[in-house]
């Protein structure tokens, strides 16, 4: 009968958790099956089941080493083991699944690591049972029969506590650990400990909430001087509510999070949140203030100082690559590399993007070179799209793409080293906070502009003569190689100085744009669904292409060969004067509606493109990252540092499973030992032998 509740309570937990607010979209039950039996190594009565050792080691890859500990694995095991039973069952798995969906997945995932008979309440000898089994009861042995615990489980300690009363219990005491470390080195009750004590407390019991940068600055802050109680509190406090104080900052920076915030203006920020005390924000500053020698925050401060969040939006990583262990190790060949990289990506970005507008831009292109004065009296094209019309009757889908090849050939290198000049000149400008001033964001666009040139012009102008080609009824069929042989290596680079003045102002508008957009953007974690990428190339692309029209105008009138009857042009200069005195100044601004649908959504796709591959294809070298594309895996030591994340095998809530067991360490400070004992280990030898 319970196992018949049991599965009724699995089939129920899956009905309801088809899709959770996570994103995470349950998997179909054949594609769960199928991995189940996978890694499924037991059978009875022909049924297949998972062992704790099959799902811990073999599904979740936790616990690789030869060493492993199996009272650890065991009870890891018991949170899909909902029977308790040693076995893990089809239904159990898929139920799992689906709880790792929920919203409070983290909570109930805990909960079935203490609930070890599967009844649906902890009691206190289950609690005792797995708590003095972690490392964080090894290193600070808490008084299990103390009144805290009574409040709880009773005096007697017979009272079972229900899942919604054990969540708060898990979340109250961890802060009761740390206020029985800081008794324990204060047997004097001084209301104070040593600097040293306070870093021994936070190393043992508060490390899962610290960062690199405050592990190594705990002394720093305290200044060697006596901690006390209520500065210890606070600290404590500190790092328990840092998403919530970058909210503050949020709110302060009016969402700009490269805005640089005062204490003062924190702190007013702050009192709408009572809980924040002035003594939080006095450490938040002492620790920023060790770390960055600084006396205002920006938000990449927060980031340095907050613990790791235990789920972060999860990406499907193809390659998970460490050049260098740290940047201090980063050595000049890591920076080729690092190039190199961003260069093959940003010519398969660049190739996307300009494939996904080529039409857009050949119609651009016509309407440009379409002159309004000369021999031919009726203009060929009313508009834009009386021109993309005219080009599908007479020409087909086909004349659409007349001249893609060639653009293809250059897009690649161009937009690669465009992408990659702006990266490396940024990089160099940034603080030590991450920062970049804007004069540098604006002189970083200049220079990927002005790089781009050398491929653009060659390009252009190829592309030009053929896209024009078509115009011409019944006239001969223009090749790319026949354009470049008629031209010649310097007839190539004809208008390079129009062109010049189109792609530096363009790249020092667009690309400090797409930066603050793309922020502006973000979640709160600095996280950029696709779409906001999107969104901010697309966005940002509006202002620099049609504010540069003019200077297109005039690249694309030196670039065309004129016909019989037109108006021919020496130079810029020469061009600009005749085009004004021909055709008035509105003759600057043609093509501009298709210039901007041409370059806003090809950029958008360039930058979504490379951004989405260097999430995909994570390498780090040691250098900066793209907003949004840091790696899932655990800075901190932990059991699952051990093992790579991204296992094509977790599908479904599973994806989640990996950062929901590594946020009982980080959020609950519950670190199961990963090695068995020497002790153990040689007694489990002996009995073998």
């Amino acid at each position: 009968m319970e196992k018949q509740i049991t599965n009724l309570f699995n089939l129920l937990t899956i009905v309801e958790c088809q899709e959770g607010p996570s994103g995470l979209k349950r998997c179909s039950t054949e594609k769960l099956r199928e991995i189940f039996n996978k890694y499924a190594s037991k059978e009875i009565k022909g049924e297949k089941f998972m062992t704790s050792g099959d799902f811990v080691r073999g599904f979740l890859g936790l616990f690789p080493d030869e060493n492993f500990n199996e009272e650890s694995i065991y009870l890891l095991g018991g949170v899909a083991d909902t029977n308790k039973d040693g076995s893990i069952s089809f239904s159990e798995f898929q139920a799992f699944e689906g709880l790792l969906c929920q919203p409070d997945a983290l909570y109930k995932t805990a909960f079935q690591l203490f609930d070890k008979n599967g009844n649906g309440t902890v009691t206190f000898d289950e609690f005792a049972n797995v708590i003095k089994k972690t490392e964080l009861y090894q290193k600070v042995p808490f008084k299990l029969d103390g009144p805290f615990v009574e409040l709880y489980f009773g005096r007697d300690r017979t009272r079972a506590i229900p899942y919604s009363e054990f969540s708060q219990f898990l979340h109250d005491f961890h802060e009761e650990c740390a206020f029985e470390a800081f008794k324990l080195k204060d047997p004097n009750r001084t209301g104070y400990i040593t600097a040293l004590d306070f870093q021994d407390i936070m190393l043992n019991v508060k490390n899962h909430l610290l960062t690199n940068s405050v592990r190594d600055n705990l002394l720093q802050v305290s200044q060697g001087h006596k901690v006390s109680f209520p500065y210890f509190m606070a600290f404590c406090s500190l790092l328990n509510n840092m998403e919530l104080i970058k909210r503050i900052y949020l709110s302060a920076a009016s969402n700009n999070r490269m805005e640089p915030i005062t204490k003062d203006e924190l702190l007013y920020s702050a009192q709408a949140m009572s809980h924040i005390t002035p003594l939080e924000i006095d450490i938040l500053f002492q620790l920023t203030g060790a770390i960055h020698q600084s006396g205002r925050i920006v938000y990449s401060d927060l980031a340095s100082i907050a613990p790791e969040n235990y789920i972060k939006k999860i990406t499907t990583r193809l390659t998970d690559i460490k050049v260098v262990e740290t940047p201090a190790d980063r050595s000049a060949f890591a920076a080729i590399l690092e190039s190199m990289y961003r260069f093959t990506l940003g010519s398969i970005a660049g190739a996307v993007g300009a494939t996904a507008v080529y039409p857009i831009d050949l119609v651009k292109t016509r309407m440009q070179n379409q002159r309004s004065v000369g021999f031919v009296g009726e203009l060929a094209y009313k508009n834009s799209m009386d021109c993309f019309k005219k080009v599908v009757r007479h020409e087909g889908i086909l004349g659409l793409y007349r001249g893609l090849v060639p653009q293809l050939l250059g897009v690649a290198p161009e937009k690669a080293i465009k992408l990659t000049v702006n990266d490396f000149v940024r990089d160099k400008f940034l603080d030590k906070q991450g920062q970049i001033p804007y004069w540098a964001e604006v002189l970083a666009g200049g220079c990927a502009g002005a790089s781009q040139v050398i491929f653009t012009n060659p390009l252009e102008i190829v592309k030009i003569r053929l896209q024009v080609a078509g115009e011409v009824a019944g006239g001969a069929k223009v090749r790319a190689w026949h354009v470049v042989k008629e031209l010649g290596l310097f007839g190539l680079y004809k208008g390079a100085r129009a062109c010049l003045l189109r792609d530096v102002p363009f790249s020092a508008i667009y690309f400090p744009a797409y930066a603050h957009t793309k922020a502006a953007f973000a979640d709160e974690d600095g996280y950029n669904h696709p779409l906001t990428l999107l969104a901010a190339g697309a966005i940002a692309g509006i202002p620099a292409a049609s504010l540069v029209t003019p200077a297109d105008v005039i690249k694309t009138r030196l670039q065309v060969v004129a016909r019989t009857g037109q108006t021919t042009y020496t130079g810029v200069m020469d061009a600009a004067r005749k085009i004004m005195a021909e055709e008035g100044p509105k003759a600057f601004w043609k093509g501009t509606v298709a210039r901007v649908f041409r370059s806003s959504p090809q950029f958008g796709v360039t930058l979504v493109t490379y951004e989405l591959l260097q999430r995909m294809f994570y390498v780090d070298f040691g250098g900066t990252r793209p907003t949004g594309s840091e790696s899932t895996a655990p800075a901190s030591p932990s059991i699952l540092t051990q093992t790579k994340v991204d296992n094509a095998d977790h599908v479904g809530g599973y994806r989640a499973a990996i950062p929901i067991i590594h946020g009982i360490e980080t959020k609950f400070g519950l670190s199961l030992p990963r090695f068995q004992s020497t002790i153990t280990a040689d007694a489990m030898k002996a009995a073998k032998l």
